[in-house]
Parts: structure tokens; sequence; C-alpha cells
């Protein structure tokens, strides 16, 4: 199986299962994280998603032995390759509910960004990370749609013409992780990060998602309306109205119930 699935709680792990190759993004494994990510989505239960990845490696990006087979297929098939690995990207990206990437060891090039498509990322102090498709002759185009959104145009200049691989440290840095911890410790340190988002209301969490997304791209004025418009429609739900009564009974909100 190329995704594995097991739940903790209201989390949900997502684990890309195919060690001895270094988690490579097949076809397989982009279907298989497809369809694991739809099931996600239709489970209220599931309050949010952590991806990581089996054995060494977080995920050394492309399989390499299919884009091989795939490059000489014509442009069809070449189109339709790219068309996945862009739903993959896109999917995680505006995924409704929290995403955070335990990366317990290498991310690289398409594995990076796939990292670099969650909301969040703890990474291990002794892994590194780095956008190498230039390296061979490819290009990192899916990904930097988003990455130039998480650490400017000169940092995502700099990962993509280089290809570089840097440093846990460097990431933080560059803020293309939030937390950098030693390894035996990334998968808990996840869990307890996505612990902290969840207390929050899950339809004030996707709202929030989709306003960071859209407001970049926007004026400032056109930013504030839109932000006006989410702060009225909020106001009508039913987490709201759970929120404030929690508030003054002096408990805990049960959202969603």
């Amino acid at each position: 199986m190329s995704v594995l699935t097991r739940d903790h709680g209201s989390l949900r792990i997502l684990t890309l299962n195919d060690p001895q190759r270094r988690n490579p993004l097949s076809p397989e494994m982009v279907s298989g994280l497809l369809k694991a990510l739809e099931a996600a989505e239709q489970e209220p239960s599931v309050r949010a998603l952590i991806l990581t990845g089996a054995g060494s490696a977080f995920s050394a990006g492309a399989d390499l032995e299919f884009l091989k087979t795939v490059t000489t297929a014509g442009a069809e098939a070449n189109y339709a390759h790219s068309r996945e690995l862009m739903r993959l990207f896109h999917r995680v990206y505006t995924f409704p509910k929290p995403t955070i990437a335990a990366i317990q060891g290498p991310a690289v090039a398409g594995g990076a960004g796939l990292a670099t498509a969650c909301d969040l990322a703890v990474l291990s102090e002794t892994a590194r990370i780095g956008y190498t498709e230039v390296k061979i002759g490819f290009v990192a185009a899916l990904v930097g749609v988003i990455l130039v959104r998480n650490v400017g145009e000169k940092h995502a200049k700099e990962l993509l013409l280089t290809g570089k691989l840097v440093s846990a440290r460097e990431a933080y840095r560059m803020g293309l992780v939030n937390r950098v911890v030693p390894q035996e410790q990334v998968l808990d340190e996840a869990l307890g990060l996505a612990e902290e988002v969840i207390a929050g209301a899950p339809t004030s969490l996707a709202l929030t998602k989709e306003l960071l997304h859209a407001l970049p791209g926007m004026g400032l004025e056109d930013g504030f309306r839109l932000a006006t418009i989410a702060n009225a429609w909020v106001r009508e739900t039913s987490d709201l109205a759970e929120g404030i009564a929690a508030f003054f009974e002096k408990r805990a909100p049960k959202f969603g119930v």
C-alpha cells in the first residue's frame, strides 16, 4: 500500500509508504494520497492531517524511473502526469482542514513541494530540504506557485535557481518550516502542534485558510472587502454561538456537536 492511514484521536496521519525507494511521488503514491485526502475531508471526526514518510526519508520527490518512461510518451501523457501532480499539491494546499508535514528525513524536489503545500511543517534537526529539479534539467514549476507565497521572491529564487539542499536551521530561517526538533521527536511535535490548532473552531480554521490564500493576490481595498464578508458570515455560524456560550459558561467549547 503506497499510503498508510491511522488515526490519533481526531488527527489523521498519512504515511508515504515506499521506504526502500525513499517514498517517491509515483503515480500510485499520488493516487493514494488523493484518495486519502478525499476520505479525510468527508469524515467529520477527522479535524487535521499529518503527512509523514516511512523509513529514513520524507520523500525523494518524483519517481525518476517513471519519469524516464513518460518523457518519451508524448505531450498528452506528460500533461496528464503533470496535471495529477498539480491536483495533489493544490489539494493539500487548499485542504479545508489543517495540514502539517512531519519531516523526519530528507524532503527533496517534489517531496519538498509536498511538505511546502502543507499549512505547517515540523523538521528534524538532522534533515535537509530542497527543490533540486534544476540539477537534472527539470523545473519546480508546481511548487513555485506556493513557495513564493511562503518565503518571498528572493528566497524562492535562491532555492529554485540553485537547487541546493538547505539545513534545518536555514530552512527555519527562511520560513520553510515552523519548528525544528530532534528526529525522534518530529511526529510527537507535529501531533502536539496539530492539537494546538484544532482547539479552534472548524469553520474558523477553514475560513482563515481561505483568507490567507486569497489575500496575497489582492489590493488593499479588495482585501478589506473580502475580510469584511468573512467577518460578517462567521457571525451566523453555530461554531461562534458555541464558542461564545462556552466563554460565558466557563467551559471548553464543543464545536461541531
